[in-house]
């Protein structure tokens, strides 16, 4: 991975073979981001994404293996127990140019992804809802 800060925002490409969610986590912490959103394209392989269910209050996770363009990649960089929480969704288009869309689990960079990220000048928390179970942001 490569990072590169600017006045406003940080600039993180990642690399071949780089898992995308683990890699990002380690370059927000490499950069010192607690807290902000995050946009990117690029390209991902080997993707699971997910579908939370409010109802059963848990996700469904498909996977798709091969390749997929990321058309949209977003997400926000939070901190929860002490650990970067990296929150994304993503929607990714196949060689057909059909779209699927969810919240990115995991999955391979087999070129490059391109993120830039908005830091805020604090962090931003989170905690778990007892209502929907998930761990939402502290505002």
């Amino acid at each position: 991975m490569k990072i590169k800060r600017y006045e406003n925002y940080v600039v993180i490409r990642l690399e071949k073979d780089e898992e995308i969610v683990t890699a990002l986590k380690e370059a927000l912490q490499r950069a010192g981001i607690e807290g902000g959103f995050f946009y990117g394209l690029g390209v991902g392989k080997n993707l699971q994404l997910g579908y939370f269910d409010a109802v059963e209050k848990n996700y469904t996770r498909k996977d798709f293996t091969g390749e997929y363009e990321f058309t949209n990649l977003s997400g926000n960089v939070s901190v929860a127990d002490g650990q970067i929480m990296v929150h994304c969704h993503v929607t990714i288009t196949d060689n057909e140019f059909q779209a699927f869309g969810g919240h990115l689990f995991e999955g391979l960079v087999p070129a490059t992804l391109e993120i830039i990220v908005f830091p805020f000048s604090k962090p931003l928390t989170r905690s778990q809802d007892k209502t929907t179970g998930l761990n939402l942001l502290d505002l």
